[in-house]
């Protein structure tokens, strides 16, 4: 049974119209309205629901803003994984957008799919909206599941997710790698040289070998993202290095070849505990200013990391293998980083 009553002020002034529900079996539902209309359809929505069984109560999803429901998630779901800090740097960037003042029950494909427009015209490359996207997607998978906001819809489903492009299939050629490393040896960055060549020797990702830091915060400070490899996790005489925190979350031992630890060797101990006593901005500038006095063209850091995993195909290692020291979580993932030369697939052809 749904009534309607009128709101008024001191003067007896009507501002605003009140519907309440009463059903067996559900809550008492109540809402204020500024029009009568408003008040009587929303009573008629109400109602019909609960007569059909498909009613959701939409109260606390309609009171909680989705900065708050973010700030709730990365409390108590994303501080409990191991490697949370570029998780928690996603979350401070949509606490950031005018978004998250909204309400999670107003917050919808459109609204969604506007900021994943915003996120395109700032330059965010469609693998990092995803990842956005991922966030947002499963913090509203539990608010329905856990935190009891089962009317919730998912606007992330209801949005076109940014086409991945194809991998990159870009390695040394020729004596760009000769080229590349006389020019490190001559940068004015004393870590640039042994970072590479560690880079190409184990196939490991620039956050596993490189200190790295989150964009700075309101008061300027930087936050540190990823450790970068740590001496107490370096077995140089069993030629081995420990990874407990890794971009998709799970420890690796990553073996090391007599070159590895040859570079390793070469490294002096600093006293707060780093191998590579630099952050990955830094490396980064130097090398692309590095590949540009060399006339290399077209060069990431990250493609390194392809360059050596390519190099263990090429060596005879099998997909498991090549998986176990790079990391990779599927066999699928690591397909686009063996695109091995023609020439070295007949060698092994015979």
């Amino acid at each position: 049974m749904a009534t309607i009553s009128s709101r008024l002020d001191a003067d007896e002034n009507i501002i605003g119209w009140q519907a309440r529900v009463r059903k067996k079996g559900y809550p008492q539902q109540i809402k204020t309205f500024r029009s009568k209309t408003n008040a009587e359809g929303w009573a008629r929505k109400v109602e019909s629901e609960m007569e059909r069984g498909i009613w959701r109560d939409t109260s606390e999803s309609e009171r909680t803003t989705l900065g708050e429901a973010l700030a709730r998630y990365a409390d108590t779901v994303t501080i409990r994984k191991k490697n949370h800090a570029p998780e928690l740097a996603r979350i401070r960037q949509w606490q950031r957008r005018s978004v998250a003042e909204l309400s999670l029950a107003r917050f919808g494909g459109k609204e969604l799919a506007d900021v994943v427009g915003d996120m395109e015209v700032e330059g965010k490359s469609p693998n990092t909206i995803r990842l956005h996207l991922a966030v947002l997607s499963h913090l509203f998978k539990v608010a329905r599941t856990e935190w009891g906001m089962t009317s919730l819809v998912n606007p992330v489903e209801l949005v076109r997710k940014p086409k991945l492009p194809q991998g990159r299939d870009r390695r040394l050629v020729g004596d760009e790698e000769p080229r590349l490393l006389t020019a490190c040896k001559e940068s004015g960055n004393p870590w640039l040289l042994p970072t590479v060549r560690f880079a190409i020797e184990t196939a490991m990702r620039a956050g596993e070998i490189l200190e790295t830091q989150d964009k700075a915060d309101k008061n300027g400070e930087r936050l540190i993202q990823t450790e970068g490899l740590l001496w107490k996790h370096v077995d140089l005489s069993r030629q081995i290095a420990l990874l407990p925190q890794t971009k998709n979350g799970t420890a690796r031992t990553v073996p090391l070849s007599t070159t590895a630890v040859s570079i390793l060797n070469g490294i002096p101990r600093s006293m707060d505990g780093k191998v590579f006593g630099t952050t990955y901005e830094s490396i980064h500038s130097a090398f692309v200013q590095t590949c540009k006095q060399a006339g290399i063209e077209g060069l990431r850091f990250h493609d390194l990391r392809h360059e050596a995993t390519s190099r263990f195909f090429e060596k005879g290692l099998n997909p498991m293998q090549v998986a176990a020291i790079t990391g990779h979580k599927t066999l699928q993932m690591l397909k686009r980083y063996t695109h091995l030369r023609a020439e070295d697939l007949a060698k092994m052809l015979g």
